[in-house]
């Protein structure tokens, strides 16, 4: 028995061609950003479409919204293509040049597109837009100059990969905000029976991170973490950004581990030389230890 119509709603995988060519309507895509219909990135003539712009075709456009700091979004109703993602006629969008929003999280972002997409949907199923021969619409009909578009990738491993040397602060406590937990390589060094072993360990910022608001008066090389503090209850991690900024992670996890303070994290795996017993006499308020290497 044939489907009359498929309804694909945040799904985030190409629905093979049998099944989309089975369906006596075809498909329908609920995506939640202002596609364009045409993606001519090869033509010489097109013109860059402004960054802020709500236009994220892809898998995760709700994500890269969020992460490009965008505050415009919007929702289109598409025909399902059975080859390619984001390729369909384009039967209905959110108004142009796309709705403003002050969220802060994917949830956020999905509660705001969600009844929009809802409408859109049953809106075609009662007009009956859907049925061929579609009548394509959408923002851009009419200039189709304006044909340069990001495409909003799925997230992977890499885009929680902290790069000190380029992410600013606000970088940083954005990804892991809207994509968190971030992580980072370090260097450390273990001493046993058979004496030292150099490794690497993989650092996962379990809790994230919060900007320091304090006046902070050393100046650590950027993505290098020190360990400042007297005592076991005061000690704390401080990692220095590429803007100046000084972010402290709340909570460490490495891999392997359990989530635990930072001090007490980079203390049991060997990411720093701490010594087991300070004598705060002997110290000054600003004593710190560097971790063994920059985190990569």
């Amino acid at each position: 028995m044939s489907p009359n119509l498929i309804v694909a709603v945040s799904f985030g995988l190409l629905i093979p061609s049998r099944i989309v060519l089975h369906a006596k309507y075809g498909g329908l895509n609920v995506h939640p950003s202002l596609l364009p219909e045409y993606n001519h990135l090869n033509s010489p003539t097109t013109r860059t479409i402004p960054t802020n712009s709500a236009r994220l075709p892809g898998p995760a456009p709700l994500h890269h919204t969020l992460l490009e700091g965008r505050k415009t979004t919007g929702v289109t109703l598409q025909t399902l293509h059975p080859t390619q993602f984001d390729k369909g006629e384009i039967i209905a969008q959110t108004p142009y040049p796309g709705i403003e929003h002050d969220a802060e999280s994917v949830e956020q972002l999905r509660d705001l597109t969600a009844p929009l997409g809802a409408e859109l949907l049953v809106n075609s199923i009662r007009n009956g837009s859907f049925v061929a021969p579609v009548q394509g619409t959408g923002w851009y009909r009419g200039d189709q100059s304006l044909t340069r578009f990001k495409k909003a990738s799925k997230i992977g491993p890499e885009d929680r990969h902290i790069d000190w040397a380029s992410w600013s602060a606000d970088e940083i406590l954005r990804r892991q905000r809207v994509i968190g937990p971030l992580w980072n390589f370090a260097e450390s060094l273990v001493q046993d029976e058979s004496g030292e072993r150099r490794g690497t360990r993989r650092l996962i910022w379990e809790h994230g991170f919060r900007l320091l608001q304090e006046e902070f008066h050393l100046f650590p090389a950027i993505g290098q973490p020190i360990v400042v503090g007297l005592s076991k209850t005061t000690k704390k991690v401080y990692v220095r950004t590429c803007d100046g900024q000084v972010l402290v992670p709340n909570h460490i996890k490495i891999e392997g581990g359990a989530t635990t303070a930072g001090f007490h994290a980079i203390r049991a795996r060997g990411l720093a030389p701490i010594p087991s017993t300070v004598n705060e006499s002997q110290h000054p308020a600003h004593d710190f230890v560097p971790f063994y290497s920059r985190l990569s």
